[in-house]
Parts: C-alpha cells; structure tokens; sequence
C-alpha cells in the first residue's frame, strides 16, 4: 500500500485498532482514546454493557447473560458491528463535537504489513460505519517507525520489531518504503499462554486470566540490573480439585518456559536481513534494532534479541502507542518526505 502524506494530511483523525488496546488520535489534539479493545454484551437484550476498561474487569467474571467478547483477533477486524459499536461509545462526545464542525471526515487507520484484502476492508468499514467519509490505510511498520522518530525518508537502513498482543512484525525500511518485512504469530499472548501452560503442567494450577500480565513484573526482576527475586507465590485453582490452592513458583524456570515461544521472532529477524542487501545490512550493525509495540517490554525480551543478534537494541520511549503517534505526526504533517527530483538529460 503506498502512503500519500497529502492524503494523511486531509485527515481528521488516526485509529489503531489492536487486538489488545484501541488508540485513536485527533488532529492537532493528541490521542483521545487508550482503552482495552473489549466490549460486554447482554445476550438477552444484544444491547452493550460495559467497554474498554471496565468490559476488560468483567473478563472470566460474567453471568450467564453477559458475554465479553474482543472485535479484533490477531490485528483483524472480525466483528465489524461490534467494533463500529465500541468505538461509538469510546469515543462518544469527544469526537462528534469535532466532526459537528466539519461532518465530512476522513479517517486513517494502521492495518498489518500484507494485510488481505478482507482485512483491508474490514477496517474500511468499520471506520465508515462511525461516520468517516473516506479512509486511509498506513501499514503499522511506517506508522510506527515514525512514531519512534526513525529517519524512515533518508537512504539509510532502519529496523523496527513491533510487538503486539497476537502478532510481532519484523522489518527494514528505507527512502520511507518497507524493503523487508516478515510476520509472525508470536505475541504477548503467546506468553501469557506459555505461562498458563507451564503453571497448568508443572504444578497442576490453573491461572487466572487477568493475574498473567502482573506476573510479568516479577519476571523482568533480575533483568538489565533489577533486584533478582528468586520466587514468588501464585494463587489459582487446583486442576484435580478445583478447589482454591497458592504455590510457590521459580521465577527463573517461568522466565526461561516464555522464552521458547519467543525464538520465532529471530527467525523472522534472521529472514529479513537475508532479504536485505547487503549495504542495509551494514547501516544496521551500527544503528541496531528499534523495538516498539505494546509487548516490547515482555521480560527478557530486549535481552535475548541481544544476545542472539549481537546488534544494538533499543526500546522505544512510549512503545505501546508508538504506531498511533506516528499516524498522527502524519496527520499533523510533522513529517515531510524526502524530494527526489527527476534528473533530465
């Protein structure tokens, strides 16, 4: 998909729609909306209860009727009229005060590198359902690249590594276009999966849903310098018994259990400098890898891309809303691309 700053620019407002938070953006305001992309649903009555994060809490908590239910699974929209209905409501008056002003509106959205067309579409519909009269695809490699302040227009090989909750993008750009990219379904998810599945296995405790992500904070204790803490407990439900039980884990056995899922994403790196020539390759010794995305902070993560790559590593400053902040520097017009002027003979 090719990118027209001058389109961006007639935008009102940018919108990255992730599996795990929503982002929007509004020109010359600033981000408006970082809520949790899940909605609650009455299935007696089909109307919305709760969304962003409140809907989020009420997560493996519901009665019967109620049902929580997340429109977008791994970057793709796949409820349409949910996600159109969640939007309404995160939005709310901050946004039709805006387009009060000025009712025919467009809209950019991030979607994945090499998204389908249905996906592509998906996300067309679900901005025009809320009112935007025209949209705007930016691949979320670019749009993140720009929101961590990579020189993405020069002639000069710059890698980023977006981590998302479902998926990790891998890619090098250069003269503002993608030269590489690779992406694999490898995610916070698939951490938090890999720790529910190592307590389920080695000590027959099933975890609840929303204590994965604390646990998180003690696995990056011991990395890049923090205070090490050798164990911790956890509290949860006995598989046999079903009944209440706490345990004493080894946070290192569980650090070492969530890096086995995450070597996918070297190889997605590896790929992508292979696909690269070689003169890229040799700006990237020097200038590293750039990491954003929401799960870039998963302990252990940076330390291993490290060690593995023997390239410099670094994290962006506000990695999870790096991809919207960069659509809406394009928005703004804070980014003016590189003129190549035609040579005549």
């Amino acid at each position: 998909m090719t990118i027209s700053l001058e389109a961006l620019r007639r935008c009102s407002i940018a919108v990255d729609l992730g599996a795990a938070r929503t982002r929007v953006y509004l020109r010359r305001t600033g981000l408006i909306v970082d809520e949790p992309t899940v909605a609650a649903v009455n299935t007696h009555t089909g109307g919305l209860i709760a969304v962003g994060a409140l809907a989020e809490r009420m997560t493996g908590r519901t009665p019967e009727h109620i049902r929580v239910v997340r429109p977008v699974s791994n970057g793709t929209v796949v409820d349409i009229e949910m996600a159109q209905r969640m939007l309404r409501l995160l939005l709310g008056n901050k946004l039709r005060r805006a387009w009060r002003r000025r009712p025919l509106v467009s809209a950019a959205v991030c979607v994945q590198h090499d998204a389908d067309p249905l996906a592509q579409r998906a996300a067309v519909e679900t901005l025009t359902g809320i009112g935007a009269k025209r949209v705007e695809l930016v691949d979320t490699l670019i749009a993140a690249a720009v929101g961590c302040g990579l020189p993405v227009e020069r002639p000069e090989a710059t890698m980023i590594v977006v981590c998302g909750a479902a998926t990790t993008q891998v890619a090098v750009l250069s003269l503002g276009s993608i030269v590489a990219a690779e992406r694999v379904p490898v995610g916070g998810e698939t951490v938090d999966h890999a720790v529910v599945q190592y307590l389920r296995n080695e000590h027959a405790l099933m975890l609840p849903s929303q204590a994965v992500r604390p646990l998180h904070l003690l696995l990056k204790n011991g990395a890049d310098g923090a205070p090490a803490v050798p164990s911790t407990e956890v509290h949860g439900r006995d598989v046999a018994t079903g009944l209440a039980r706490t345990v004493r884990i080894d946070v290192g056995s569980v650090r070492s259990a969530i890096r086995t899922p995450l070597t996918g994403v070297l190889d997605a790196i590896g790929t992508v400098l292979r696909r690269c020539p070689p003169d890229l390759v040799a700006d990237l010794a020097d200038r590293g890898i750039m990491l954003a995305g929401g799960s870039a902070v998963l302990p252990g993560f940076d330390t291993m891309l490290r060690e593995a790559t023997g390239m410099p590593l670094n994290i962006a400053d506000h990695p999870d809303v790096c991809a919207v902040e960069g659509l809406g520097a394009m928005l703004d017009g804070k980014v003016q691309p590189l003129l190549l002027n035609a040579m005549v003979s």
